[in-house]
């Protein structure tokens, strides 16, 4: 719950406290702190238990953290249905990149094996014979 809190920022907390309450008033507020936490723990479970009664058996193996669109996408990435995971481990993201930076900087090579078989789609110009009339529209004239 508290994963992101520093021992400085737990030391500071813990002296605030002591200074707004008091030593003698802050046990007192802690064990009604945590009470009240445990209240809510308790209602948000039998929530839980009645929403999962309702749904019947069916729903038998929901759970609420699945609700979180993270963990959904995780899952459903993860999920060996798919043949995602094929897919992943057949990308290779630095030869990828490397292709793509030297065909920027115009350092590919001719060869079509050295660059798995693919079809150069930059565009060359064409150089027209000499006897070739460009194209000629009627309706321009």
């Amino acid at each position: 719950m508290f994963n992101d809190i520093g021992p400085l920022e737990l030391v500071t907390l813990i002296v605030l406290a002591v200074l707004v309450f008091g030593p003698d008033k802050l046990p007192k507020v802690i064990q009604d702190v945590t009470r009240t936490i445990r209240k809510i723990r308790d209602f948000s479970e039998n929530a839980k238990q009645d929403i999962r009664q309702e749904l019947g058996p069916e729903f038998k193996d929901f759970e609420f953290e699945d609700l979180n669109p993270k963990t959904f996408i995780r899952k459903q990435l993860d999920n060996d249905d798919l043949g995602l995971k094929e897919i992943r481990n057949g990308f290779d993201l630095k030869k990828e990149m490397a292709e793509v930076t030297d065909a920027v900087h115009g350092r590919g090579t001719d060869s079509p094996s050295s660059s798995g078989g693919r079809v150069d789609m930059t565009k060359k110009p064409e150089t027209p014979a000499a006897d070739d009339r460009p194209p000629f529209d009627a309706d321009a004239t």
